[in-house]
């Protein structure tokens, strides 16, 4: 697994062994990096479900002015820091180790976009989807990686589907605003 571009490309990240981890596959990585690339630098990230960081820091190496990582294993977070050093772009990050229903709750910052990449079948996205309205920018854009299995409503929690976008098995399913839709 590597950065794809940017200051930081072709940086090899580390990830985690086993089967708790399920790494966002370099095709579905670059198409989600092509939905937003315009819209990317200067950008505030949220990467809840971290795992590595590989989301996090190649939006970092491709110009984002912040990213918030966010996992609650202890494991991946020392993946993430190391990977961020690796890279050199620790500046622009910050770890947090938490849930992330627990961490969208208490957050009062925005993002421009917010990346999910949770177990897969587990009913994130209908405990989830609600919560995310608060941490989005009134332009903001949730992306959320899940299976083709798991389908996500068209409506929640204020938050209206933008598309779903199908890489085999794995769909990366973006919301926004319901206002900003209209």
């Amino acid at each position: 697994m590597r950065v794809i571009t940017g200051s930081a490309r072709g940086r090899k990240l580390e990830t985690l062994e086993g089967l708790d981890v399920r790494p966002t596959t370099e095709i579905v990585k670059e198409a989600v990096f092509s939905i937003i690339h315009f819209r990317l630098p200067g950008a505030k990230i949220a990467d809840i479900f971290a795992g590595s960081g590989q989301m996090g820091i190649e939006a970092l190496s491709r110009g984002a002015s912040r990213v918030v990582f966010v996992d609650q294993s202890r494991a991946s977070l020392q993946v993430v820091r190391k990977n961020l050093q690796t890279t050199g772009l620790a500046a622009n990050a910050q770890v947090v180790m938490d849930g992330a229903e627990s961490f969208l709750q208490r957050t009062g910052e925005t993002f421009d976009f917010i990346f999910l990449d949770p177990p897969y079948n587990k009913g994130y996205g209908e405990k989830l989807l609600p919560l995310l309205g608060r941490a989005l920018s009134e332009e903001g854009l949730v992306l959320f990686e899940h299976a083709k299995e798991e389908p996500l409503p068209d409506e929640i929690g204020g938050l209206t589907k933008v598309k779903d976008y199908r890489y085999g098995k794995t769909f990366v399913t973006t919301y926004t605003h319901a206002e900003s839709r209209a």
